[in-house]
């Protein structure tokens, strides 16, 4: 089993959530906020942030019956809500330990 902060193939996050691959695909086009890590030849790394961000997607839309424009408000909302540029940079920051993290592993 990964560990909690293990990238996912889409294959992977397809089965955790129920939710076909090819959705999957198509809400990247709809929500800029799902930014899988994409590797040579286009395949797809899936953070943790991104399977909860999905999840959270994936119920508004089935559970709560949001439409797609309605769960961009939402998310477009819930954005300006973040907090001042310092939590963005420590984001940012955490998100490069990540990646390094990941990359350490095949170099």
């Amino acid at each position: 089993m990964k560990s909690e902060g293990a990238y996912r193939t889409i294959a992977e996050v397809s089965d955790m959530l129920n939710v076909p691959a090819h959705v999957l695909r198509f809400w990247e086009t709809q929500f800029h906020q799902i930014k899988p890590v994409k590797r040579v030849g286009g395949r797809r790394y899936y953070r943790n942030e991104d399977v909860n961000l999905i999840a959270q997607i994936r119920d508004y839309l089935y559970k709560d019956g949001y439409t797609i424009k309605g769960v961009q408000k939402i998310l477009k909302s819930s954005k300006k809500e973040e907090t001042s540029s310092s939590d963005v940079l420590e984001k940012f920051v955490d998100e490069m330990k990540e990646i390094r993290n990941y990359l350490k592993q095949y170099i």
